[in-house]
């Protein structure tokens, strides 16, 4: 049966790598895979656009970790590799009122909006008129406001004019074990919704016309995936579907929102100490 996620390493792995992939490790807090597709029809084979893909892997993001600020410092070391200088928009992807839904809306919430300093504060603050112009969005989703999250930002884009976009979105993956533990970088932009068949237009370099980077955490995965991993078996085409998510969901989107964000923050400002960051967010 064909495999239902969002991540490119499960994707990969399930079809092995093949012409124009590769595929390198490495990361401390982190176990860190790096995927790039060379071309777009070497990723058809695996449902995946050219570009780069991060998977960093680590332990559940629900439960407390000591290593909390070495994992923040190493997702912003990975994500600074696609930010361009100048202007950025940062976007949440999801519904704020669906639980596993939520980590788009509650990261944007902890981002450092910054876009308004230079001029509000242009006699009065050098440091806070020093940082990179930053805007942030929670576009809520088609059911809720009756507009497209790409049409919002296309009403933004000529007033903002953003160097580029970071778009953050819950996933759906397919193995288990890497359900609320795992966080997938991309250049390649994102489609809302589409983990859960619900795909929305494509926020992407091609339809926006700056560079959008993809960043998510998979907070569901599809009930028949886990039945056939578990037993082998064929799912029957009458066998109603779901898609399963953890007991936990409410602090494991919390705290995945609070490292996204610091590591969002650390990579837009970073002449803020990690200090700085954690008194704007908590």
């Amino acid at each position: 049966m064909s495999i239902r996620t969002d991540l490119a390493l499960e994707s990969i792995n399930a079809a092995k790598i093949s012409e124009g992939i590769t595929k390198t490790e490495r990361g401390k807090a982190f176990k860190i895979t790096e995927i790039n597709i060379a071309e777009d029809k070497h990723g058809e084979k695996i449902g995946k656009k050219k570009g780069k893909y991060i998977t960093l892997e680590g332990s559940v993001f629900s439960c407390f970790s000591k290593d909390f600020r070495e994992m923040c410092e190493e997702f912003s070391e990975e994500l600074s590799q696609f930010v361009p200088d100048g202007k950025v928009l940062v976007v949440g992807l999801g519904n704020n009122d669906i639980t596993p839904d939520a980590l788009g809306p509650q990261t944007a919430s902890k981002i450092l909006a910054t876009r308004h300093l230079k001029e509000e504060l242009k006699d009065e603050d050098d440091f806070l008129t020093s940082l990179r112009p930053v805007g942030v969005l929670a576009s809520g989703v088609l059911g809720q406001t009756g507009i497209e999250t790409a049409e919002l930002i296309d009403g933004l884009m000529e007033k903002i004019d953003p160097q580029a976009i970071i778009a953050v979105d819950a996933l759906a993956c397919s193995d288990i074990n890497r359900l609320g533990k795992t966080i997938q970088l991309s250049d390649t932009g994102i489609s809302p919704g589409s983990g859960v068949q619900n795909k929305r237009r494509e926020l992407s370099e091609a339809t926006l016309g700056v560079p959008v980077i993809a960043v998510g955490v998979p907070t569901v995965v599809d009930m028949h995936t886990i039945v056939h991993d578990y037993t082998g078996n064929k799912i029957a085409g009458s066998m109603p579907n779901m898609m399963v998510t953890p007991r936990d969901i409410d602090r494991l989107i919390e705290r995945s929102a609070s490292m996204i964000a610091a590591g969002i923050n650390m990579t837009l400002h970073p002449q803020m100490s990690f200090e700085d960051i954690e008194s704007i967010m908590f």
